[in-house]
């Protein structure tokens, strides 16, 4: 099949690069010249595992190309997918500017019939504004078809190749029937229903994960105050099979362009139909003070006095094995350090130029290693679990640093490895080391 995907951010560029390795002739098309421009030379513009090396092979095996002309590339595909971006506007709806644009254009270059999907996450009722917009531009038949995306950044390559369901929705049996076996190949899990119902799902489904999240961050800081480890109470819930074990991590709550965006989003989808979603609400206030977890740690060690301290953090992209920070926790747990007069310290293996960029600040210095930002430091912060923190030396780690304290705000760190250290050691959830964690009993392996 000819395919034409308009928009190379992670969800565009992933699945275009993901239709050419299983063997279909795909364009990606963007406006940002220099972006395409970077492309056409082989570089990439995000950060993700894997995936120079399927856009170097799709484009040696001639099926992955890259442009800026839009019109030719919906006229030689039989098949349009849009996978531009719908940022949050103020008031935390969808921005569907950019959807709009897209379809306008489509419509001006379409020729004869072609198949609309829409992979962007966008609010119910987006597929029949954007089927409107076209059939006010033109008179060519086209079916319109809802397509979501369920792909984890840093995961996205190997999320698309072996998705665990893939969900179409269309009004049309034949672009239905056209859409199943384009993803046949993919996994047997494919379920067709109506556009609205697939456009529903992408929402609920981030919403209900956002909801673990919160909901184990919240029994994180119960089992804090009452002496219970976090780690094997999400262990005990995730055998049971109707919960499961995925997303039950305490930590300092989520970020990225998704969850942030699309819980607001469907807040606000509730009220104008004059539906107040309570809970999600309140999923959304627990994630966003769950970040602000270690600034109090800190602030405890320190008897409230964090001025004049120098805090070293590892880990500045909202999760690992990626470059993005949007809605990162480390930039607002930075900006409150910074705030109270901290100097920080900073490191993250991939994240650090697009941070410095978002944070716009003067205060911090940043390193290209770990134990450089940690060197010197009144106290340690992890916000990202890197692999790369799990496997540090804490004998140096403890060696380097001015005070021995570690805030691990993912609970990267092993205890019993801690125990063997004279740090003072806090994470989330769990008993810190000064409060006797030696006392516990070990779990047992039957």
């Amino acid at each position: 099949m000819k395919i034409t995907v308009i928009g190379t951010g992670y969800v565009g560029l992933v699945s275009g690069v993901c239709y050419a390795e299983i063997g279909h002739e795909v364009v990606c098309v963007d406006k940002d010249s220099a972006k395409i421009g970077m492309l056409q030379a082989g570089e990439i513009p995000i950060y993700e595992p894997g995936l120079e090396k399927f856009i170097a092979g799709g484009r040696l095996a001639d099926r992955l190309s890259f442009t800026t002309d839009l019109p030719s590339s919906v006229r030689r595909s039989e098949l349009i997918i849009i996978a531009v971006g719908t940022p949050p506007l103020p008031n935390g709806e969808a921005n569907l500017s950019y959807i709009d644009g897209a379809a306008q254009e489509i419509a001006m270059a379409m020729d004869g019939y072609k198949m609309i999907a829409v992979k962007s996450t966008v609010p119910v009722g987006t597929n029949e504004r954007l089927a409107d917009i076209i059939r006010s531009r033109t008179d060519e038949p086209f079916d319109s078809i809802s397509l979501p995306e369920f792909l984890r950044e840093g995961t996205a390559i190997y999320d698309t190749l072996h998705p665990d369901r893939i969900v179409i929705g269309a009004e049309s049996e034949a672009a239905a029937h056209k859409m199943v076996e384009l993803h046949s190949p993919l996994t047997d899990q494919l379920m067709v229903t109506d556009i609205r119902s697939a456009e529903m799902i992408k929402y609920a489904s981030n919403a209900f994960l956002a909801t673990k999240i919160s909901f184990i961050n919240e029994i994180a800081n119960i089992c804090e105050k009452v002496g219970a480890d976090v780690l094997r109470v999400a262990e005990g819930m995730g055998r049971d099979r109707r919960i499961g074990p995925s997303f039950l991590k305490a930590g300092i709550g989520y970020g990225g362009s998704c969850f942030p965006k699309d819980t607001k989003a469907l807040i606000q989808i509730a009220g104008h139909v004059d539906y107040e979603f309570k809970l999600l609400r309140s999923v959304v206030e627990v994630n966003r003070d769950q970040r602000f977890s270690v600034i109090r740690k800190l602030e405890k060690c320190f008897d409230g006095q964090l001025a004049g301290k120098t805090v070293a953090v590892w880990g500045l992209a909202f999760k690992p094995n990626t470059d993005d920070v949007r809605d990162t926790p480390a930039l607002e747990i930075i900006s409150r350090l910074l705030d109270a007069g901290v100097h920080v310290q900073a490191y993250d293996p991939v994240a650090t130029d697009n941070f410095r960029l978002l944070l716009g600040r003067e205060g911090v210095s940043w390193h290209g290693k770990a134990m450089e930002a940690a060197s010197g430091a009144d106290a340690l912060c992890v916000l990202t679990d890197w692999e790369e923190f799990a496997q540090v030396n804490l004998g140096q780690l403890q060696a380097s640093m001015k005070r021995p304290i570690l805030i691990d705000g993912r609970n990267v760190f092993d205890e019993e490895n801690m125990l063997n250290t004279g740090f003072m050691y806090d994470s989330i959830g769990r008993p810190s080391l000064k409060q006797g964690m030696k006392q516990q009993m070990p779990v047992l392996q039957f």
